[in-house]
């Protein structure tokens, strides 16, 4: 059994993982299957049983080797033209409170505080916002300002100009996943 220090280089703990999760790990990283049940599916390419897969992954997940198990929404597949993230200069003493306010709207899918960046970049919450066209999103923006108390902070609307490729993380470089799946 080989350690994720071992096998996926400088990681603060060291967690033995079994061959299974290390190919469990490979098939994940490119996402799951787009299926109505994709750990079944996962379970029937690896020779195991659905249960079997759910367990490895929480394993993994309790243990901190997998930090998260996410989805990339193509939006604009869906029809939403207009993607915006909004900025906010909030006082740090306000940040969690309105951050739960904003995280609360339906049509906010991110919502996230960063450092601030100087005088430049004084911003230090984040929400984005998905809409058909600038106006709905414009409008959603008002609504958040008038529902979370939010007319006395600045802030920035940032419209998306183009998409980027986005993907989920990459636990394994090739050689290992090669090493892993061939073993």
């Amino acid at each position: 059994m080989k350690t994720t220090q071992q096998r996926f280089g400088r990681i603060e703990a060291r967690v033995p993982l079994s061959d299974t999760e290390l190919k469990l790990i490979g098939a994940i990283q490119g996402g799951l299957p787009l299926v109505a049940r994709p750990y079944a599916q996962l379970a029937e390419q690896l020779g195991m049983t659905e249960i079997a897969v759910i367990e490895h992954l929480m394993r993994l997940q309790a243990s901190g080797v997998v930090k998260r198990m996410g989805l990339v929404v193509r939006h604009r597949e869906l029809g939403y033209g207009a993607n915006a993230m909004v900025v906010w200069d909030v006082p740090d003493a306000e940040v969690s409170e309105l951050g739960r306010c904003l995280s609360g709207f339906e049509f906010v899918t991110l919502c996230y505080r960063r450092p601030r960046q100087g005088a430049e970049w004084p911003y230090n919450l984040f929400c984005m916002i998905h809409g058909q066209d600038r106006e709905t999103v414009r409008g959603m923006v008002r609504q958040l300002v008038q529902c979370c108390g939010l007319e006395d902070i600045p802030h920035t609307l940032l419209f998306s100009g183009r998409r980027f490729k986005q993907r989920g993380a990459r636990y394994q470089n090739a050689a290992v996943r090669e090493e892993s799946v061939s073993s």
